[in-house]
């Protein structure tokens, strides 16, 4: 099965302009991360980034082949899907994983873990997912839990809470049903560092604080 990873990335961000190429303290441009995680699985053949601007190669590690795209694939009005599927027309494969730079604690079992999961061929899909036991409101009223009887968070049904982390998806999934989540995904749960997306420049900076505290970038859980 051929597999090839995409990273798309933007390079005008709006909320925080230029985010992907930003460096952590003391490391390397944002973007590095998750590529150079990419990059340590031998179960890809090739790792692409997809962008419209050539100077993005500025900031690649070594190994990653760089894809132009066209500008109007950075319009906020062209969605991801769009932007998957456009890759998907130039670069034939029949397994895609598609990561996010903002996602750089993302580690490669997880992924392997997603991959495993298709290869086995009970999935079409699968995404990076945390799961989330909590108390949560919606329409000014209580929505998972009864307050005359207040459960323990941990009895809570869990819900599951799609993270930017991955996705990995068959060709079928992406130029049939145009889409990067097929009708059976595998949910692969991540933790709650692995989980971090930065769109912000508060998630920078929390980010940021991670890496300085020794959560290395694509570590995570084997």
């Amino acid at each position: 099965m051929t597999t090839v990873a995409v990273v798309p990335i933007k390079r005008n961000n709006r909320r925080l302009p230029h985010k992907n190429t930003r460096p952590f303290t003391g490391g390397q441009p944002l973007c590095w991360y998750v590529l150079t995680t990419l990059l340590s699985m031998p179960e890809l053949d090739r790792v692409y980034v997809y962008c419209s601007d050539p100077d993005i190669q500025d900031f690649l590690p070594p190994g990653v082949e760089f894809l132009r795209r066209s500008p109007e694939l950075d319009r906020d009005s062209a969605s991801m899907t769009y932007v998957l599927a456009s890759f998907a027309r130039e670069v034939k494969a029949d397994c895609y994983v598609m990561a996010h730079a903002t996602a750089p604690f993302i580690g490669a079992g997880s992924i392997r873990r997603g991959l495993k999961a298709i290869r086995s061929g009970e999935y079409d899909s699968a995404l990076a997912a945390r799961k989330v036991q909590d108390f949560f409101w919606k329409d000014g009223r209580p929505w998972n839990y009864d307050p005359d009887c207040i459960p323990r968070t941990q009895d809570l049904p869990p819900l599951y809470q799609e993270t930017s982390g991955f996705y990995i998806y068959t060709r079928e999934v992406i130029t049939h049903l145009g889409r990067r989540v097929g009708s059976r995904p595998c949910l692969v749960e991540v933790s709650g560092i692995e989980a971090v997306d930065i769109d912000e420049a508060e998630d920078f900076r929390i980010a940021d604080a991670l890496y300085r505290c020794g959560y290395l970038p694509g570590q995570g859980v084997e």
